[in-house]
């Protein structure tokens, strides 16, 4: 028997019946996720950095959260220290060409990143290698680490101080969920800040 063909309505229903769940799973997370929220401000207020890291879409998601707390989500405050490690292709495309592509984060967590600082790694399927190098690093070095990734959580997992699993194990569901999550943490960021009596 031919399987049929398929079409906009099921493939899309399916889609969108998928997401639904995967984002009303999130409910479960959102003491986790404030906990991440706060140690993001903690380390702002300290004077720490935000770094953020991983590879493709998740390089995107990288780039796009860290302009949010540099420029702004919903409030006017000030900008918020906050830097993608997936940005500068000299730095990439020299650290993979003389080591390999396992370390063109670890090597900039180790110049940039102090103790205090809080380094965020995103991966679908938490086993990237070259961000699990760099959040040992962070670790090692005294900054707080969060993982960001789905399924199981894969080695990032048991390397973080704190994990957000995407309650999915289907790629395109992961990263909606990434989505959502991260900017319910840059929104609290963000209120934090602009609610601060004491930031000048």
């Amino acid at each position: 028997m031919t399987k049929p063909e398929p079409t906009t309505v099921n493939l899309f229903t399916i889609s969108l019946s998928d997401h639904i769940r995967a984002i009303e799973q999130m409910a479960s997370s959102l003491p986790l996720l404030q906990e991440i929220a706060d140690s993001l401000i903690e380390a702002i207020r300290r004077g720490g950095t935000i770094f953020w890291c991983g590879n493709g879409g998740s390089a995107a998601d990288a780039q796009h959260m860290a302009a949010e707390l540099v420029g702004r989500f919903r409030r006017e405050r000030r900008s918020l220290a906050s830097l993608a490690l997936t940005t500068d292709t000299s730095i990439l495309t020299a650290l993979a060409n003389d080591y390999s592509y396992d370390y063109v984060f670890v090597r900039q967590v180790e110049s940039l990143c102090r103790k205090g600082d809080v380094l965020i790694g995103i991966s679908t399927s938490g086993n990237s290698a070259n961000v699990c190098n760099a959040l040992q690093k962070a670790k090692e070095i005294g900054a707080y680490t969060v993982a960001i990734t789905g399924g199981s959580g894969g080695k990032m997992l048991q390397l973080a101080d704190g994990c957000f699993l995407a309650p999915s194990k289907e790629t395109a569901r992961i990263q909606e969920c990434h989505e959502l999550a991260l900017h319910m943490i840059c929104d609290w960021v963000e209120h934090a800040f602009t609610e601060d009596k004491n930031e000048k």
